[in-house]
């Protein structure tokens, strides 16, 4: 799939403040609360919880979500790493 500069620059909303170079683990979804039954891709917004099935990355802290699309089309730019 060809991903655009438009494509990119539609899914960029400030995520370098709290992303950039950050070690990310795959997981499955892990509330940080009793009030979220679900979470969203930092990048594109794609819905997470504990049915799905395709592929995340998270934070330690399990506070950013991304998914697989997205981290392959950002982790350099982010310098994005996992363990």
């Amino acid at each position: 799939m060809l991903i655009t500069h438009k494509d990119i620059a539609r899914r960029l909303m400030g995520q370098e403040k709290y992303l950039k170079n950050k070690t990310l683990h795959i997981s499955k979804f892990v509330s940080n609360s009793e009030k979220w039954d679900h979470g969203h891709c930092a990048f594109c917004s794609k819905k997470i919880d504990a049915n799905t099935t395709d592929t995340f990355y998270t934070t330690e802290d399990n506070s950013y979500w991304i998914c697989e699309d997205c981290y392959n089309d950002f982790k350099q730019m982010f310098n994005l790493k996992t363990r």
